[in-house]
């Protein structure tokens, strides 16, 4: 079966998975987001016979999937030809446990038959080391153990363990239970482990969806895109990867396959945007103490626009050569190169983050003034690098520009720092930050202006169009209603705008010319329209960019705007932000909806 982006998600902010519609694991990493997969078939084309986990129904017809409202609880239903359906309830557990969070790192399958006699066979394949083997397996009473050289995982089963291991079909007259997790025994029953489980994890994710503040309009789309949102967390040292895969491409044979398992610090402060606006603080708090180590621990020196989950710095990339790729489009990259890049928005873009810290008495950050004596010295990194040439935010190999967006951030952050200045009563600073903002700004708006094109360009000097302009007023570097800003909008919609999706450039590049639409530029396009009044529209292409997503509401990096398939690492972080922060935007508000 040829793989696509029709996923589901589950996890518990430890580790993650993905689900297709037929009810099969094709990617979870274990035991964290940026281990080796233990289920591989998303990304190995080449080898439809492992990676998975699969409930096979005889005569198989159709399925049916969708989410228990509010959780990160998946139910499939597979029908067969004669009748006979099997439903599956997939979760990673995840609950308030002595005081503490419980998050094993591990999955719970429950079936049941609900019509028939379905006959179903179980397949269990994990691979080990990207793909150059299998664990050994061992068998217990209850239990099958699959052992690798640096973990072990544990399958505990009411189902017969010989059907398992043998995988023989057989028919599902009562509940079966799989619990795939550490290799620990169950102080409780198998059954009773299951069900409590079960309903603890889904009285905690609707008890979180109770407490978001949501918009009035599209509410079941918010709260599904913040689930994803948090379940992209790495709750242990508040990271928040970019997406659960890695190289699934850009579009086809394109070459363009990167490793998203990391944490950016440029799209932290997105992050940290859209979970304010829905009152998600604990992330959000964990998010910024994430941050804080890393400008912590760089003490005033180079900030790299990514790091690994544990704020690892070298995240050097490879190739897993046993893996063909997603519909064995390779390579398959491990680890991500932009590590060593140079991205001077990265400077602005960790104050942005973390400035909701100094202003929300929601949160508990120790010792303020010593962030802030922290962030300074970014600033000032912000200001020795504002005019110098980088990758930029699109992380070009091989070209060098004094990119607008990156001057932008960095005239932010040390805005930003003049007003925590102010807030903590250090008045010279204040000034100091705000100075220098100023000549910052002067500087960018004179270069970055082009009158030929009546729009600010790509890079100072330039004659071309990127999507990031669109963040220009959201930062305040210029008001929304400022000509320049309207200006530069109806060029990027002139320019990117391709049907009812925008690329992030059309200007060939390392890797040729784009083919798909970069999903969170169509949000930031919105957010555009929205700033300069054009509601309207915005609201026609926000329908347009919600009817793009799968069948439960997830979206991935990019889209074909001719097709409609989603390209791209999945789910994307961007995208549920940008889904969020758009209908918190365009929503009628509660009192004059009711």
């Amino acid at each position: 079966m040829k793989p696509d982006l029709n996923l589901g998600i589950v996890g518990n902010c430890a580790v993650g998975a993905l689900i297709d519609r037929m009810g099969r694991y094709v990617w979870a990493c274990l035991p964290r987001f940026d281990s080796e997969p233990f289920f591989s078939a998303l990304i190995d084309g080449d080898d439809p016979t492992r990676g998975y986990f699969d409930i096979e129904l005889q005569d198989f017809e159709r399925s049916e999937q969708s989410y228990d409202p509010n959780t990160a609880i998946l139910v499939t239903r597979l029908h067969c030809c004669k009748g006979s359906i099997v439903e599956i309830t997939d979760f990673a557990p995840r609950f308030t446990n002595h005081g503490r969070t419980f998050r094993p790192t591990g999955f719970l399958r429950r079936i049941r038959p609900v019509a028939g006699e379905p006959f179903v066979t179980i397949r269990l394949r994990p691979t080990l080391g990207w793909g150059a083997g299998e664990p050994a397996r061992t068998r217990g009473s209850n239990h099958i153990r699959y052992v690798g050289p640096d973990h072990v995982m544990r399958l505990t089963t009411n189902a017969p363990i010989a059907y398992v291991l043998d995988e023989t079909g057989f028919l599902l007259q009562e509940p079966v239970d799989l619990l795939l997790g550490p290799d620990e025994s169950l102080s409780d029953s198998l059954a009773d482990t299951c069900s409590r489980f079960h309903a603890d994890t889904r009285r905690y994710w609707r008890n979180w969806s109770r407490s978001l503040s949501i918009p009035f309009e599209w509410q079941e789309e918010v709260i599904r895109a913040a689930i994803t949102l948090k379940l992209c967390a790495f709750e242990e040292t508040g990271a928040v990867i970019a997406a659960l895969t890695t190289s699934v491409p850009e579009h086809a044979d394109s070459g363009r396959n990167w490793d998203y398992r990391y944490c950016w610090l440029r799209d932290a402060y997105f992050v940290v945007q859209a979970l304010n606006r829905l009152g998600a603080t604990k992330t959000m708090e964990g998010l910024i103490h994430y941050i804080s180590n890393i400008v912590a621990r760089t003490g005033g020196g180079h900030i790299q626009p990514v790091y690994g989950i544990t704020t690892k710095a070298a995240i050097g990339e490879s190739f897993a050569e046993n893996l063909s790729g997603y519909r064995g489009m390779g390579p398959v990259r491990v680890g991500n190169q932009a590590y060593e890049h140079i991205q001077n928005d990265v400077y602005g873009q960790v104050i942005l983050a973390a400035t909701q810290a100094f202003f929300d008495r929601r949160l508990f950050l120790p010792d303020l003034d010593a962030l802030f004596e922290r962030l300074e010295l970014a600033g000032e990194r912000a200001w020795q690098l504002y005019d110098q040439p980088d990758a930029g935010l699109w992380e070009f190999r091989t070209i060098a520009q004094v990119h607008t967006y990156s001057a932008a951030m960095c005239w932010a952050g040390c805005d930003r720092l003049a007003k925590i200045a102010d807030r903590l009563g250090r008045g010279k600073r204040a000034i100091y930050w705000r100075e220098r903002a100023a000549t910052m700004r002067e500087r960018i708006l004179d270069e970055a202006w082009n009158d030929e094109i009546n729009s600010f360009a790509d890079a100072f000097g330039g004659a071309n169009v990127d999507a990031s302009l669109l963040q220009l007023a959201d930062i305040g570097l210029v008001p929304a209603i400022d000509p320049r800003f309207i200006g530069t909008v109806e060029a990027v919609g002139r320019e990117l705008k391709r049907g009812q999706h925008v690329f992030r450039y059309i200007s060939r590049d390392d890797f040729g010319e784009p083919k798909t639409a970069f999903n969170v530029c169509t949000f930031w396009y919105i957010e555009a329209l929205c700033a300069i009044g054009r509601m309207a529209e915005a609201r026609e292409l926000y329908e347009a960019v919600l009817a793009s997503r799968n069948h439960l509401g997830l979206l991935s990096e990019d889209i074909d705007p001719a097709s409609g398939e989603l390209w791209g690492n999945f789910p994307q972080t961007y995208s549920m932000v940008g889904m969020i922060t758009c209908a918190t935007l365009l929503s009628r508000n509660w009192k004059d909806a009711l």
